[in-house]
């Protein structure tokens, strides 16, 4: 760092010159023929990566390999991005940036940086590039830039001390990314062994044979499920707020710990609550759409999106959170078999004819009774872990902004 005062005090100690965007490169959208979903678009012989937004990592980098490759056919409709060029999603995750590290074509949806000026060292830009998407986010409403114009992305300031100063910066910035990628990969790693000893020790405890003291039942022998609604069109604003809303569950309120998030993203107005579903505080509620087998106890009153399903009439046999329990199980099971590993579809058939071991009551209170203590413990430690992830994050982004952030000269 001391090299670094040093070279700035030599160099620019009356500060430097901020220039926009547009003043230092050009930019170019990619392109795809259309429709997108024709085969002969993708794959095939001499297929190339094609790279859409979803493909540019939070390192940036590229993805190692793209979800899609693009066909020797499609490849002159689209836009080349030779390896080590710098580019930005504009639609979608706004402001995700990488430079390439392999020869790719890009999506409609990614910018590709052109006739970069010679006063930037194309790292030190992209580290601007970085910081100013940063600081957008952060004032953005929902900490998410949805739409962004060309003249304002154009307009964008760049500062640009010597090549020498912007050197030290990118050499100082790559070795605290690296120091801080490597501990968080750490951390990572850590919290990824705790949930595997957690599931490790849950798929053990609920698995069963066929006992004389253990009946396996299928979910539809065990209960039934009813999924939410929500009058249409979902955009009409008289649906929402106003005096008496309530929450309203969708997927992405349904937490990874078996609970709701603190407050549902919408609330569902007094008009439109007799057009949904009741999910009073205890229901067991699941999701059947998009994310699939997201599970909760609620743990407040709420009315429930058609995404998600509520169960009813559940069996005097089984403790509701050893259903809980179990279902998370399956569903765990279900996404290790998943192609992708994601479960994209699920039919009222397949779910109903899900397996549940049922044994009695005080052998289920006593696994919910270990289970509640493990999930607690892998709980904290994750909370610990994910906090001091973070912590990390915010500490590189403090000094990448204190570094990055110059005095405009007079």
């Amino acid at each position: 760092m001391s090299q670094l005062m040093e070279l700035i005090a030599e160099l620019c100690p009356y500060g430097v010159e901020i220039k926009t965007i547009k003043e230092l490169s050009s930019y170019r959208r990619g392109s795809f023929p259309q429709p997108y979903g024709k085969s002969e678009w993708y794959d095939g012989e001499g297929a190339m990566p094609f790279v859409q937004v979803a493909d540019i990592g939070d390192d940036m980098r590229l993805v190692d390999n793209t979800n899609r490759k693009i066909s020797l056919i499609a490849q002159p409709k689209s836009v080349f991005a030779p390896k080590g060029s710098i580019i930005i999603s504009l639609q979608g995750s706004i402001g995700r940036i990488a430079i390439t590290q392999y020869d790719a074509y890009i999506d409609r949806t990614v910018a590709i940086f052109q006739d970069i000026s010679e006063e930037l060292l194309p790292k030190y830009f992209v580290y601007q590039l970085q910081r100013i998407f940063a600081i957008k986010k952060k004032t953005a409403r929902g900490s998410t830039i949805k739409t962004i114009t060309k003249e304002e992305f154009t307009e964008f300031p760049i500062p640009v001390p010597p090549l020498p100063v912007q050197s030290e910066i990118v050499r100082i910035l790559d070795n605290f990314t690296e120091l801080t990628t490597e501990l968080t990969t750490e951390l990572a790693t850590e919290l990824t062994a705790r949930k595997k000893q957690y599931e490790y020790y849950r798929d053990m405890l609920l698995s069963y044979e066929e006992k004389d003291n253990v009946t396996i039942k299928t979910i539809g022998e065990l209960s039934s499920y009813r999924r939410g609604s929500f009058p249409q069109p979902y955009g009409k604003s008289e649906w929402y707020d106003g005096e008496g809303a309530m929450p309203f569950v969708q997927v992405a309120d349904i937490g990874d710990d078996m609970r709701l998030v603190d407050n549902t993203k919408r609330k569902i107005s007094m008009l439109a609550q007799p057009k949904s579903v009741f999910a009073p505080i205890g229901s067991v509620i699941i999701s059947l759409q998009g994310s699939i087998g997201k599970i909760a106890v609620t743990q407040y009153n709420a009315y429930i999106d058609r995404t998600v399903a509520i169960f009813k009439n559940i069996s005097s046999d089984l403790l509701p959170k050893y259903f809980v329990y179990q279902l998370q199980r399956i569903f765990a099971i279900k996404e290790k078999t998943a192609r992708g590993s994601t479960i994209k579809t699920i039919t009222k058939e397949e779910f109903t004819d899900f397996p549940i071991a049922v044994p009695e009551l005080t052998e289920q209170e006593r696994i919910v009774s270990i289970l509640d203590r493990l999930d607690a413990l892998c709980n904290d430690i994750s909370i610990g872990l994910t906090a001091e992830i973070e912590a990390r994050k915010n500490q590189f982004e403090y000094y990448r902004d204190k570094l990055l952030t110059f005095k405009e000269l007079s």
